[in-house]
């Protein structure tokens, strides 16, 4: 559906030196300075599948929508999107994709929400049949009936990230973009916003191409990622490999009914694992270990012998922790 081959994307900056005087100079003569926001990606995504595509601020997320979007044209390299080049063919393109930018709206302000959906019907070129199946599929797993007779202008942030998700699929597109779809949004609107998306994925067979900085999001909805640092692609995978290959940590907390009191045994017990460290607060136990080099059942037996356990959890790396890794040493071998 999607296919990347070697792209870039440079911007011109131009360097003015301080004062009236470097103001003067510049004027004439300012230093210009070449910035790669995309260096040299290469990718191809299938039809139907779901791509997280993540990095930090600056690392060229947006810019790579943007091109894929026919927004930008690359400074080298090719895209096709669904067989379309889009700088080549916009108007072909817009046809076959969705977009939906967190902070923007494609809805116009002060009409109405439904009316929004009739003028983006008449563009499209949507047939009435379509139209009235969709927009009951939308409000089935949307919620839009609540509001939709509601200016824009008065609708919740959650309320318009969910319109503008149903206005980026009135066409049925191909592709659909999300950048930081669910930014803003309270815990159980991210919920609803993410059963949504799954739910038109799995029905419409939608491409699905996901930026955002809230790793829930991606662990949620998306079994491959991206990570971007500095315009170059370090990553492109596998989200159970890479969990699998730097999510080596566990935690184990434990609720005492009595306090621990054998933590240098414990610690002796586990010196073979240089990751294993215990905390112990009143009368709850915590302890990290590389699960790598020691086991769950090894420390639940030890403890179980030592100590009244009255309740236990277990949780491992999250998958935020483990990309502000990968962000730090820039290189990922899986």
């Amino acid at each position: 559906m999607i296919e990347v081959s070697h792209v870039s994307k440079d911007f011109i900056k131009y360097e003015k030196e301080k004062g009236l005087k470097g103001l003067v100079k510049g004027f004439f003569n300012a230093k210009k300075k070449i910035y790669k926001a995309v260096d040299d990606i290469s990718f191809s995504i299938k039809e139907g599948e779901m791509v997280g595509y993540i990095g930090a601020n600056g690392a060229g997320k947006s810019t790579t929508i943007k091109m894929l979007t026919g927004i930008l044209t690359p400074t080298h390299g090719e895209i096709k999107v669904n067989g379309i080049v889009p700088t080549l063919d916009r108007k072909a393109n817009a046809k076959t994709i969705g977009v939906v930018f967190g902070q923007r709206t494609q809805l116009w302000w002060d009409l109405p929400l439904q009316e929004s959906f009739s003028v983006l019907k008449e563009i499209y070129q949507v047939s009435d049949e379509d139209y009235e199946e969709r927009m009951a599929f939308f409000n089935e797993v949307l919620g839009l009936n609540e509001f939709i007779k509601s200016p824009v202008r008065t609708l919740s942030l959650g309320q318009r990230m969910r319109a503008d998700i149903a206005a980026s699929l009135i066409h049925n597109p191909k592709v659909l973009y999300l950048d930081e779809p669910t930014i803003g949004l309270d815990v159980s609107a991210k919920l609803a916003m993410r059963q949504a998306i799954k739910k038109m994925n799995e029905t419409f067979k939608t491409t699905l191409i996901l930026t955002t900085h809230d790793m829930d999001d991606i662990e949620d909805l998306c079994s491959r990622i991206m990570i971007l640092d500095h315009g170059k692609i370090i990553y492109d995978g596998d989200l159970s490999k890479i969990k699998e290959k730097y999510g080596t940590m566990k935690t184990l907390s434990f609720s005492c009914g009595e306090a621990f009191e054998q933590v240098n045994e414990l610690k002796e017990a586990f010196s073979f694992d240089p990751d294993f460290s215990v905390e112990v607060n009143e009368l709850n136990l915590i302890i990290k270990f590389n699960k790598h080099t020691t086991s769950v059942s090894q420390v639940t037996t030890f403890v179980m012998k030592h100590v009244d356990v009255v309740d236990m959890s277990m949780s491992d790396t999250d998958i935020e922790t483990i990309v502000a890794s990968i962000y730090e040493a820039k290189v990922v071998n899986v």
